[in-house]
């Protein structure tokens, strides 16, 4: 009895060390499925104008390059960067660079660029004067009041000689950055989607392209100055984790987003609203 309980608890423990074994072998190989390209390429997008382009994507040009794409639609910022963090999606295309920045300082996460598509334009509007120029000593603009817009904006009127911001004002300046206001310009600062409502009690607004169109602006011919795709950091970009840059199917995919199709597709479609940025 003694004999086969000791033989008993060997073969017990045999077995539970080939278990174990087997365990971490399996582990093993699901830690690196993450390098497994076989399947769709799973991207999480806002509805506009990002998931329209990365659709006409997959209805005419996806198959032929022989791409498996897949576009999940959020509503949010924060879901789509981390979903792409934790691998629930492959990657992601609805920001831009300073808003990355920010979001990987404070969240701890690893999200890169991996191709600029296009720009969403600020561009300063008016229901009061024709042109920039035309503004009067002490006008009123309203701007957008998050720190990345405003920034925005004030570089927006500095890039058109409204205003000159202190050397070094960067991606959060505020009001409080100029250096010389020759007009005198005062400034409102209303909620970013406020801003075309703005537009009656105020001399001119820097109103975000997205709700410009929603208000039935149409950027390319209404605003009095708009921003320049070419070399603008606020460019939306297609993201992976840190890594994945090279992953075949994102390769196909930043090939395609940056194909002569897609440029017309844009310029088409949405009429000077959203700017190609290649």
């Amino acid at each position: 009895m003694r004999n086969t309980a000791k033989l008993t608890t060997a073969v017990l423990a045999a077995g539970a060390l080939t278990f174990a074994l087997s365990a971490c072998g399996s582990d093993k190989g699901s830690s690196s499925a993450s390098s497994d390209y076989s399947g769709p390429l799973v991207v999480a997008a806002s509805p506009t104008p990002h998931a329209e382009i990365l659709n006409f994507v997959k209805k005419n040009l996806a198959k032929k390059a022989g791409l498996d794409l897949e576009v999940k639609e959020f509503q949010d910022y924060i879901v789509p960067n981390t979903a792409t963090e934790d691998g629930s999606v492959d990657a992601n295309y609805f920001q831009n660079q300073p808003y990355l920045d920010d979001f990987n300082k404070k969240r701890g996460t690893h999200i890169v660029p991996v191709v600029t598509v296009h720009l969403e334009p600020l561009g300063l509007y008016s229901h009061k004067v024709k042109s920039a120029d035309a503004l009067k000593s002490g006008a009123t603009v309203a701007v957008p009041n998050d720190a990345v817009n405003e920034a925005r904006a004030l570089k927006l009127l500095a890039a058109n000689g409204l205003i000159t911001l202190k050397a070094g004002a960067g991606t959060e300046a505020t009001p409080q950055d100029i250096d010389k206001n020759p007009k005198g310009l005062k400034f409102k600062e209303v909620e970013a989607a406020q801003t075309p409502r703005s537009l009656d009690d105020v001399d001119a607004a820097v109103i975000n392209g997205n709700y410009a169109i929603s208000s039935g602006l149409k950027p390319a011919k209404d605003a009095l100055v708009l921003e320049s795709a070419t070399n603008n950091p606020y460019g939306n970009f297609l993201a992976v984790k840190k890594g994945n840059e090279k992953d075949p199917r994102v390769k196909k995919l930043a090939k395609l987003l940056t194909s002569p199709e897609v440029k017309k597709f844009i310029e088409d479609k949405y009429a000077g609203s959203v700017i190609p940025s290649f």
